[in-house]
This record gives structure tokens, C-alpha cells and sequence, in this order.
């Protein structure tokens, strides 16, 4: 057995809109990114939703927040919000 430290590796972060509230705690952000496209060469606007854990509850629709990837909170939270 060794006893150096291992470090934990990077999270993805994502910063988006919150769309709604959907239940206590969670919020879902809508996350957009350009990018070109395969055929066309044309930049294009994609959008993609994240359901995202908020313990504070203080996230309200508009706002614009930065979130991180975690463990799995539930069904379909992967996220939680960091500021």
C-alpha cells in the first residue's frame, strides 16, 4: 500500500441561465455554446439543459450562475451550483 496523496482531477464547469425551479433544492440551467457546423462550416448556437442541486435555494429564473460537475445527487442531477 501507498501513502502518497492522490488528487482528485478536474470538474467540468458550465456557466448558464436558470430556466426553472423545478422542486426544492433544483433549479435547471440552460447552458448555450457556438460551435461550427460539420457540413456547412456555419457557426451555430446550441443550447443544452442541466438539472443542477442549489442548497441554498436562492437561485431565481434569469439569473446567471456558474455549475460543477458532482456525484450523482438523483435521477437526473449531476450538477450543483457554485456561485
Amino acid at each position: 500500500m501507498s501513502t502518497e496523496n492522490t488528487t482528485r482531477g478536474a470538474r467540468k464547469v458550465r456557466k448558464g441561465v436558470v430556466v426553472s425551479k423545478s422542486g426544492a433544492k433544483t433549479v435547471k440551467v440552460r447552458v448555450s455554446y457556438r460551435e461550427i457546423h460539420p457540413v456547412y462550416g456555419k457557426v451555430v448556437t446550441r443550447t443544452k439543459n442541466y438539472h443542477a442541486h442549489d442548497e441554498a435555494d436562492d437561485a431565481k429564473v434569469g439569473d446567471t450562475v456558474t455549475i460543477m460537475e458532482t456525484r450523482p445527487l438523483s435521477a437526473t442531477k449531476r450538477w450543483r451550483i457554485v456561485k
